[in-house]
């Protein structure tokens, strides 16, 4: 047990006491021989029609995926890994490459395990080409937080942003209902305007997602009011979800991140930059260095296999998260929520967004799905900053590929409207923490102020026991006598009390390391506590 101290998790979480069954009240309510609650059960009956639309486009896609591989003769020779400089791969990159660019409809693509996220294949490329005096157009709003330091919208404190570089930037802000804004982008365009920036999915923004259409649309406006501008398409979460691509439709690249939906669930790294050859090859070469091309960098191990199986596995993989948008919609839209986009309307991405209202519900629901993992499903997710976020952020990801958002996770910032951004495999729904958030939420929570110091907050009934409880704010003890906060002479002790109390880990604030933002948590001492 000792040996969970050297875990070094991606994001901030604590680990619960395997002697506190703070779900004893969840688990009373329905057994393992029947895992669905009434309200999931009851969604997935009625969406009979819209999974059935989602298995003929999964056929599709898998067609096209199945087709690819075959004219790039795929063999098992190009699963084999290389070390050192990769000048002695066997094959694996460029069969890669090839059967990518023909999946999206490129001219070619660069697939590597040396892109670390998302991110920083959109930043390899939008370096490959941005000048000093260039103008960068976002078309569809801000972009996802974590490019905003990329950028230079908020200050990279000198380590090189766009922005220090010389190029200038501009957005054009999403229209009243959360689309394109087509009348200002008629005229948008200036003649320093070297790229347009399209953000296929809603990222952490109340808004939804862009059709490959509506992008297509956009690329001909924009191409009619300046040819040479390249159009860029943010393209993560977006893959696969329609039975077409950017490039397909005019983009000049595309990029995007492999532990996403082109990964399967399967690929354990890696992103992909996709397009025109001469951009492809720019891309590459601000990914390792000017004139040594694409034929470089080892992927040792079992890597290549994995890719190659992960992407052959994509499509299948994807359908499942876009039916648990559907499900994820049609239960919380049930339930009185806001959801975004709406139950039962076409899917652009695979996220799922759910307006809670509050700081405690955000915490709930991703607490309830880490809960109902199958990976640390004994921590708790902590909220606290991560790199490239402005806001503090609470990530719930039991996953086996650390990152890969399309195997069952949950995360939202932590600010208004307080929204979780669910990705969930559709055959994962029923029997994890949304139906348990469904009970609890519903069921479970007592609101009121503090009788010490009048703040307002949450907590929950099953946590409840016979010690005193502690306002989050003042740290005051007070007592909860029907459904209301009472009162109580304050005690004054050397000793930290070890109360199992009802809000446990939803204080306004977690204490901060020297040297982490991220919430601070003894593993060691708590498993030793737990044995």
């Amino acid at each position: 047990m000792l040996v969970l101290s050297c875990a070094a998790p991606a994001y901030p979480t604590h680990v619960l006491k395997s002697s506190v069954p703070k779900f004893t009240a969840i688990r009373a309510s329905f057994t393992y021989d029947h895992p669905f609650v009434p309200e999931v059960a009851k969604a997935v009956d009625s969406l009979h029609s819209e999974f059935r639309a989602v298995d003929n486009l999964v056929a599709c896609n898998s067609s096209r995926v199945l087709k690819a591989f075959q004219n790039a003769r795929v063999g098992s020779h190009h699963f084999a890994g290389c070390t050192g400089y990769g000048h002695d791969e066997a094959g694996g990159r460029e069969a890669l490459d090839q059967v990518f660019a023909e999946i999206v409809g490129a001219e070619s693509a660069i697939v590597r395990s040396q892109f670390f996220s998302g991110t920083h294949a959109i930043t390899c490329a939008l370096f490959a080409f941005l000048r000093p005096g260039d103008e960068l157009l976002a078309v569809a709003g801000a972009p996802y937080d974590t490019l905003e330091e990329v950028i230079g919208k908020r200050d990279s404190h000198g380590l090189g942003s766009l922005k220090d570089f010389g190029v200038m930037y501009r957005e054009i802000p999403l229209a009243e209902d959360g689309g394109l804004d087509w009348d200002a982008l008629r005229g948008a365009l200036g003649p320093n305007t070297k790229c347009a920036l399209i953000q296929r999915s809603r990222g952490y923004s109340w808004r939804r997602s862009l059709s490959v259409n509506e992008i297509g649309r956009a690329i001909k406006m924009i191409k009619m009011q300046n040819p040479n501008c390249l159009v860029m398409v943010d393209n993560c979460y977006g893959e696969f979800v329609e039975s077409i691509e950017p490039p397909m439709v005019g983009a000049d690249l595309i990029a995007g991140s492999l532990i996403k939906n082109p990964g399967g669930t399967v690929a354990p790294c890696g992103g992909y930059v996709a397009g025109r050859r001469k951009w492809v090859d720019a891309a590459a070469a601000r990914l390792s260095a000017p004139g040594l091309g694409i034929d470089c960098g080892s992927t040792p191990g079992d890597i290549m296999r994995a890719f190659f199986q992960g992407l052959f596995l994509a499509p299948q993989m994807v359908g499942e998260a876009v039916k648990g948008t559907f499900l994820v919609a049609e239960v919380m839209a049930s339930e009185g929520y806001k959801v975004q986009p709406l139950p039962r309307v076409p899917r652009y991405d695979t996220v799922q967004a759910v307006q809670l209202g509050s700081r405690e519900l955000l915490l709930a629901f991703c607490e309830a799905v880490q809960r109902s993992s199958p990976v640390s499903s004994f921590t708790k997710p902590v909220a606290g900053t991560t790199a490239g976020y402005a806001s503090e952020v609470i990530f719930a990801d039991g996953t086996f590929i650390d990152g890969s958002t399309s195997e069952l996770s949950c995360d939202g910032p932590l600010r208004e409207p307080f929204a979780v951004f669910c990705q969930l495999l559709a055959f994962l729904v029923p029997i994890v923490g949304l139906g348990a958030f469904i009970w609890w939420a519903g069921r479970d929570i007592v609101q009121d102020s503090c009788p010490n110091c009048g703040n307002d907050f949450q907590i929950f009934k099953s946590f409840l026991n016979d010690e005193l409880q502690l306002c989050p704010y003042c740290s005051q003890p007070f007592s909860v006598v029907d459904d209301k906060f009472v009162m109580e002479p304050v005690k004054f002790s050397n000793r930290t009390s070890k109360s199992k109390q009802a809000f446990n880990g939803f204080t306004p604030g977690s204490k901060k390391g020297k040297d982490s933002s991220a919430a601070v948590v003894d593993v060691e001492a708590e498993v030793k506590d737990a044995d």
